[in-house]
Formats: structure tokens, sequence, C-alpha cells
């Protein structure tokens, strides 16, 4: 039998670096959000009535369809895309697997001015658009554009991190079993793929919920058009609104905190299963 590793007691050293980053990550997370939801509590009444506006709940609603968009597109491209990067061997593999880690890598601002560069007035796909009547820029196709851009890369990583670690040993034995490729991928492959889709959808979730510079640039942030909650915000404040921009940002902080609840529960359940 293998001796049981003793746990070696910490170190006053250790417990003070474990202090000092316990104290960090409150100052720079839990504080902010203690004073913000502080300060919309304290003006309750201005807060309620600034949300009721027109302006705020078109800018909610705005969001939440984005992000459904962003989920079902992603969510769609995220499995498609994490099969082929990890089933298939072509020429150009490596090139796409790094592609798919650009919007990370790139400033949503830049990514909206690359956007503008290639449908704006002027752009490279500007005639084709104008001649079929299409308007991206601020309208909201080009919300639509930014927001699902910026998520692309959540549902394929955590889809090929999968499929790398299960190996292709039981869509093997299915088509041995003469499954068909169809039936092999949904009865042996998108079960096992569950968790890994469920996490992927719940980061593309928060991370369409919470986007600004892609949208701003590329939508204008238009009362009533082309606003999201984010953009609404910095209006907000920019109009001296500030209870409504309060109210506007504790809301999406209380949507982050779920999803990143929902997000702890699922890795851990999706651990224990594995």
């Amino acid at each position: 039998m293998a001796e049981s590793r003793r746990v070696r007691p910490e170190t006053p050293l250790q417990r003070a670096i474990a202090v000092g980053v316990l104290l960090y990550l409150g100052a720079v997370l839990v504080v902010p959000l203690l004073a913000l939801a502080w300060t919309a509590a304290r003006q309750a009444g201005k807060v309620v009535e600034g949300l009721s506006q027109p302006d705020a709940m078109h800018a909610l609603r705005m969001s939440a369809i984005l992000a459904v968009i962003a989920v079902v597109v992603n969510g769609t491209v995220g499995v498609v895309g994490g099969l082929v990067l990890a089933r298939q061997r072509f020429f150009g593999r490596r090139v796409l697997d790094s592609l798919v880690d650009l919007p990370m890598a790139l400033s949503p601002v830049m990514i909206g001015l690359a956007f503008i560069a290639l449908v704006g007035r002027g752009g490279w796909l500007a005639p084709m658009l104008d001649a079929a009547g299409v308007s991206v820029l601020f309208n909201f196709p080009g919300l639509v554009v930014g927001t699902v851009f910026v998520t692309i890369p959540f549902t394929v990583r955590e889809i090929v991190l999968v499929l790398d670690e299960l190996g292709d040993s039981e869509e093997q034995a299915a088509a041995t079993l003469g499954a068909t490729p169809w039936q092999t991928f949904w009865r042996v492959t998108m079960p096992n793929l569950r968790g890994a889709l469920e996490i992927g959808v719940t980061l593309t979730l928060a991370r369409s919920l919470g986007e600004f510079g892609a949208v701003l640039v590329l939508g204008g942030a238009i009362s009533q058009k082309t606003q999201t909650a984010t953009t609404f915000i910095h209006a907000a404040m920019e109009e001296r609104q500030q209870p409504a921009a309060y109210g506007m940002a504790l809301i999406l902080a209380a949507i982050s905190i779920a999803l990143l609840a929902f997000l702890r529960s699922r890795r851990r359940a999706h651990g224990q299963e594995s």
C-alpha cells in the first residue's frame, strides 16, 4: 500500500502570503461590489425610477437578446469547431486553432474598428452590403457581429479540452458495432460533451452580457435602438443619471455572480462525474 502523504503545517510565511492574497482579492473584487450595492441601496427609489424608464428597459432587453443569439451561434459553432480541431488533422489546423483565441487577445474596441473598415462606408464589403440593402453599422446586425465575435473562443475551448481528454475509443467502438456517424454523434459524443457545453455556454452568456467596447463602436449606443445594458451605464454616467447607472450595474453584477455560482457547481459536478 502506498504511504499516505502527510500534510505539512503551514509556515508563517505561507500564512502571511495567503492572507495577503485574500486581502488583495477582497480589495479589488469584493469591496467595489459592496460599495456598488450599498450606493444603489441608499438610492433605491431613484434606482427603481431610473430602471423603469423605456431607455433602460430597452437596453436590458437588447443585452438579453444579444446574449441568447451569442449562446445559440457560438454553442453550435463551438461544438462543430471543437470536433474539427480535436478529431481532424488537416493542413492549416494549427493556424485555425490559433485564430480561435484571437478575440481574447484583441481589444474589443480594436475589433469594432476592424469591422468598420470591413463593412463601414468605403469598406471592403460596403458595395455588396449596399446592393443588398443591408446596414450593419449603428444597427442591430452590428451589435450581433460584435457580440458573437468576442464570445467565439469559450465553447470551442471547453469542447476541445474534453475531447482531448476522452479520446475517440468510445466513438470507434460505436462505429465497429455498426453505428452511423450521426448516431455516434448523438448517442456517444454529445452525452460526453454535455458538461463542457454547459460551461462554455455559461461563459459565453457572461461575456456577452458584459461586452462594451465592440458594441459601442459598432452600434453607437443609440437610445432605444442600439443601446445595450453596458452602454446604457456609460451614457447614464455621462448624463449624470447615476442612480440608473448604479442600478443597471448592480443587475449585471448580480447576473454575473449567479452565472459564476452556476459555473462552479457545474465544474464541480463535471469533475465528480469524471
